[in-house]
């Protein structure tokens, strides 16, 4: 199916590498804090609960601080694997 001077199957090799990036950043986005978690959120100094110490191992924000930071957009740039050669030269 591929074109030009690639091999057969390099389009399905081009997708399988995009969704195996993707999926390599959304696991590690997505990776639980572990370790010692601080008595004192790292970003405002205020306390963080026994509680939420306990819940989650390795804790360094507090929960107005973690959910300031999720709120946030993350842009990335995506990788256009199969751009032209016209948009190569641009």
């Amino acid at each position: 199916m591929a074109g030009g001077w690639a091999h057969d199957g390099a389009v399905n090799e081009q997708i399988e590498a995009s969704i195996a990036d993707e999926l390599a950043r959304m696991r590690a986005q997505n990776k639980v804090p572990s370790g010692e978690s601080f008595a004192e959120c790292a970003e405002c100094g205020e306390e963080i609960p026994m509680a939420r110490r306990a819940a989650i191992p390795g804790v360094k924000l507090c929960v107005e601080c973690q959910q300031g930071r999720d709120r946030t957009f993350k842009s990335r740039s995506g990788i256009n694997r199969r751009g032209s050669k016209d948009l190569q030269l641009r």
